[in-house]
């Protein structure tokens, strides 16, 4: 989309969906004793409050830990089942496993479809979840028939008033700011950011999302006065919801520094661009997608500098990261090739999150 001089920056989109763990286990046929129904949301809730904190590891471990023991209670075709797939899958979506997160997204949806009927808005939450991977993959069409799904459903169940239509609006806005149809994107972008503020407030963390975006838009159109001023506006609300020290704050300290760099401000930029990559590699480890793109970030603007032999160094860092995210992704195709009938997923140029993709295309985050 956006060329910068000698190489492109990774900007970054806000995906709106549900928040982990914010599905409890509640579409209940034939339940189980009170004290299983209390287990798994039990569960639950620990795997919300690691993933707010940003320890994603722990939360994996609470998602699979749910899957298990939803499978053994309910059975593989019930609904409650469905949910802990969904979780399952939004972690893996989140710590970039997009095949992964493919697989279970699909099979959630199976069971949701032909246990609470097609136009439940627990199945268009999983609608969204599985577009979004589309979406980080580049499979755009494959999005956004998913995401005016999803919207129909919510619009007809929930009312064209509510946060949930926002999200839906917020995500197709994504499609077509990516096609570079800034018109139409702007419009669900301002529509889906009136809505929020109405139903939420203008300081909740999903108004920081349609902040980002927004900014985003604006960027890509070069008016980096409403750019700058939507970021600092997203910061301040990200910082005092989420902690200082949370990826969604590292997102946006990513997308403030694209905009410094436009204008020419290289100091700022480095220092929110060393922020957001202590945050990545405490949160998401060295080899991370995330972790990668803002070590090129920062290379790009010690490359600004004339500190050529510190921007090598970044790229040379971004480019293992890289390679052995790759090394561990063939390494899960190779063990999954015995089985024929199960083909890998493909995955898209990048395999990576409504998110970043090369060329200085915006990426996609994980939060709503």
């Amino acid at each position: 989309m956006r060329v910068a001089v000698a190489a492109a920056r990774a900007i970054m989109w806000r995906c709106s969906g549900r928040l982990l763990g914010s599905l409890c286990f509640v579409v209940i046929a034939l339940a189980p004793s009170a004290g299983q129904q209390g287990d798994l949301n039990a569960i639950l809730k620990r795997q919300s409050q690691f993933m707010e904190a940003g320890d994603y590891a722990a939360a994996l471990v609470e998602a699979q830990k749910a899957e298990e023991l939803a499978k053994a209670r309910f059975g593989v075709a019930h609904a409650n089942y469905a949910v802990a797939l969904y979780n399952l899958g939004s972690l893996y979506r989140t710590l970039g496993k997009y095949s992964d997160a493919e697989e279970l997204f699909k099979r959630a949806l199976e069971v949701k479809e032909k246990a609470i009927g097609t136009d439940n808005p627990h199945v268009a939450d999983t609608l969204n979840s599985l577009a979004a991977v589309y979406l980080n993959q580049g499979r755009y069409a494959d999005a956004e028939g998913l995401y005016k799904r999803a919207l129909s459903i919510r619009e007809k169940t929930l009312g064209k008033g509510h946060p949930e239509v926002a999200k839906s609006l917020n995500n197709l806005a994504i499609v077509h700011a990516q096609r570079g149809e800034y018109a139409d994107a702007e419009e669900l972008f301002k529509r889906a950011l009136s809505i929020k503020e109405k139903a939420v407030g203008a300081n909740h963390r999903s108004v920081a999302a349609s902040l980002t975006n927004l900014a985003v838009l604006y960027l890509d159109e070069g008016k980096y006065a409403e750019a700058e001023a939507l970021q600092k506006r997203a910061l301040a609300i990200e910082e005092k919801a989420a902690g200082k020290d949370h990826p969604d704050v590292a997102l946006t300290l990513n997308n403030l520094a694209v905009v410094y760099e436009e204008l020419a401000r290289h100091v700022d930029a480095e220092g929110l661009y060393k922020r957001a990559l202590a945050i990545y590699e405490k949160a998401f480890g060295q080899n991370h997608p995330e972790t990668a793109r803002t070590l090129d970030n920062l290379a790009i603007v010690y490359r600004h500098l004339g500190r050529y032999t510190d921007a090598e160094d970044l790229h040379k860092r971004a480019l293992a990261a890289s390679r052995a995210r790759l090394r561990l992704v063939h390494c899960a195709k190779s063990l999954l090739r015995p089985r024929a009938s199960s083909p890998p997923t493909p995955r898209g140029s990048n395999g990576n999150s409504p998110t970043m993709r090369s060329a200085c295309k915006p990426q996609a985050a994980r939060r709503p």
